[in-house]
Formats: structure tokens, sequence, C-alpha cells
């Protein structure tokens, strides 16, 4: 789907790496009538290989093009400290940007609705009738409006959503006006993990779309690279060599965003982290390598209460969160005693380094296109 968030990402990194494609809409024949049986429920995004092998879940994806040799460039830093940062971003920009992703999909209808019609056809059996299209895009149109006020957004909440997301913009550009990408020379998983809400419903619905254009032009040029193959350099980028910044003299524009993560996200993933935690509690008997049944707004451990921006609001706790987390935490504990330190003493500046130690009871594992429960954190 052209407006799918994370459907995005994973197009985005085929677009930049020159992978070949064929992008076929997700209400097909070929995806409702063979590939939605393989998977055993409707989801996207999904890439069936030229070998047959079917894989679902953008950095599924993405992982799997890395591994086959398609990255131009290393997505995964090899300088520690950068690494644990692109695993932040990646967490961050997939699921802490749902409030302004949503809102200005949904919130918008006197500009966005027109255009929002015609890209929701993506998802819709080709050949209905008029009317049964329209009412099949006011049924999904519905269930994404209430997937907006799970995530928290409410006519409550409408001015913190667009003041958060206007300071977010501005740092970004502030950023953006002088690196190429989030670390640097080359995209990362860092920017694999914004672009999903970047582009598909921030820098592409004509509401957020104007926005962008208007408020940070080079974010929006940031957008437009994330969906090229070539390589664009000009003004300042063109003395970049494509290499990573240097882990030790970290530009304040990126302290500057984190900054804004830290005040923006870490409440609600650490109230995401404790909700998931009681309700293990209440579970004992979960089977490791049972399904998590992860269906977003139904994944069964309900709303998480936080603070956020002076008003206290509730999002639903989606267990795949869990798993970028330990994408995060794996990157960590990887490294040597000495770079986990400098890396916590990089986070402390930013009020992140308790996103370190902040864990569910249970892993999350990926396995056969689906989540399941993994062991006990105490093994």
């Amino acid at each position: 789907m052209a407006g799918s968030l994370y459907t995005a990402r994973a197009r985005s990194y085929m677009r930049t790496n020159a992978v070949p494609f064929t992008e076929v809409k997700a209400g097909s024949e070929e995806f409702l009538g063979k590939i939605v049986p393989q998977i055993g429920r409707w989801i996207i995004p999904v890439i069936k290989t030229p070998e047959g092998s079917i894989i679902q879940d953008g950095a599924d994806i993405i992982d799997h093009l890395d591994a086959a040799g398609f990255s131009k460039k290393p997505i995964y830093p090899a300088d520690p400290k950068l690494l644990v940062i692109a695993h932040l971003f990646e967490l961050f920009g997939s699921h802490g940007l749902l409030r302004p992703a949503m809102h200005y999909r949904w919130n918008f209808d006197d500009v966005n609705l027109p255009f929002l019609r015609e890209t929701f056809r993506d998802v819709l059996p080709s050949g209905l009738p008029k009317e049964a299209e329209d009412a099949a895009f006011l049924h999904a149109s519905g269930r994404m409006r209430k997937a907006a006020e799970v995530f928290g957004v409410n006519p409550q909440t409408y001015n913190l959503v667009e003041e958060s997301y206007v300071q977010f913009l501005s740092l970004m550009e502030q950023h953006l006006r002088i690196h190429p990408f989030i670390l640097g020379g080359h995209p990362t998983i860092a920017d694999y993990g914004l672009i999903g809400a970047m582009y598909a419903h921030l820098g592409r619905d004509p509401a957020p779309l104007h926005l962008m254009q208007t408020r940070a032009p080079n974010v929006f040029r940031w957008v437009e690279r994330m969906n090229m193959a070539e390589t664009f350099v000009d003004g300042a980028m063109a003395s970049s060599d494509g290499e990573l910044i240097d882990s030790e003299t970290l530009p304040d524009s990126l302290f500057d965003l984190m900054r804004f993560i830290s005040e923006d996200y870490l409440a609600e993933i650490t109230a995401h982290v404790e909700r998931a935690n009681s309700w293990l509690e209440r579970h004992p008997d979960i089977e490791t390598g049972s399904s998590t049944n992860n269906k977003s707004m139904k994944s069964g451990m309900g709303l998480a209460p936080f603070a956020w921006r002076g008003a206290q609001i509730e999002t639903v706790v989606i267990p795949y969160r869990f798993c970028l987390l330990q994408r995060l935490h794996d990157a960590f504990e990887a490294q040597s005693t000495e770079n986990q330190g400098a890396i916590r003493t990089t986070l402390q500046g930013v009020e992140l380094d308790s996103l370190l130690d902040l864990k569910t009871n249970r892993r999350i594992e990926r396995h056969e296109n689906d989540e399941i429960w993994g062991e006990k954190a105490d093994g």
C-alpha cells in the first residue's frame, strides 16, 4: 500500500539500495488468494523472493535483504555508540511518531479525504462497483480512526500532538541542514525507522506534506533522498564522503533530537513495559513459542496510562514494540564493558539511560512471520 507506514520503510530500503522489485497492491487477487493464506492473516508489508520465500514485517524484510548483500553502505553502524543510537531512532520512528502520523492523516478531512480515498484503493479488491468501494473505504478508514484514538489522538490532545510534531520537525530540520542522514553520510536503520511515518503519512498526505514543505524543507528533501537510488549531495553536503559522524564528537543537533525522544516518548515506552510485565505476572501459564496474538489494537494487554506534555493519556500496548526495544538491548549488551559505559554516559546526558534497563519479563521473538513468546528474561 502506497500509504502504509510499515511498507514505507521496507520500500525505502529497496529504493535507496537499488533492489529490483515489483509492487503489487494488497487488494490484488495474488495477495488475497495466495499470500494471506500462507501468512495466516491480512498484514502488510510482505515480500516474495525470487526463490519463493515469504517474508513479512518491514524490519525482517530489511534484515533479509541486508544479509543478502544489497546494502550499498552498512545500515548497522560498526561503532557501538552509533549502533545503539540507530536502534533508538528505529524504535522511536516506528512507534513514537504514531500520534502525529494518525492525527495529520485522519483529522484534516477537508484537505486529505479525496487523496485518502484513492490511496486506500490499494487495499480494496479490484473491480468493486463505486458503492461497494465507498462502503469498504468507510469501513477501513473507520478502523484507522479508532486506531488513532488508542494511540492517544483525541480532541483533547490535538493541540499537544501538533505542538509536539512541529517541535520535532524543527529539530530534524536543523539537523538535516548539515547532515544528509540521521547519522551522517548514508542512511542507516535510524533513517529506515523514521521514514515510515515521515513518508507514508507525514510526507505524502496533503495536509502534513504542505506543513513539511513549508516549515521543514530539508526534512522534505531527506524524504526524497530516502526514496531514490541515486546518490544526492548539494550545498553543505557536497563534501560528504558518505561516512558516518564521529561518535566522539556527536553534533548538538543529534543530542537535541535524542532529548526530544526522552521528553516525548520515554514515559510511554516505560508505561508499556510496566503494563506488559503486570500482564505477564497475571498470565504465568504462557507457553514459550506461543503467539503473542499481536493485532495492534487487540493485543490483549490493554491500555497503558502515562503523563505526556502535561496531560494524562493512555495508549494501546503492542507486543511488536518490545521486539524493537530488544534490538536496542541486544546491540548494547553485545558491547564490551568499556563501550557499554561510554554508551550509558551518552544516554545519561539526554536522560535516556533508563531505556537500557527497561525490559519485559519475557522476550518476544519473530518466528515464521509472527511474534511469539520467548524464554523468561531470567532464563
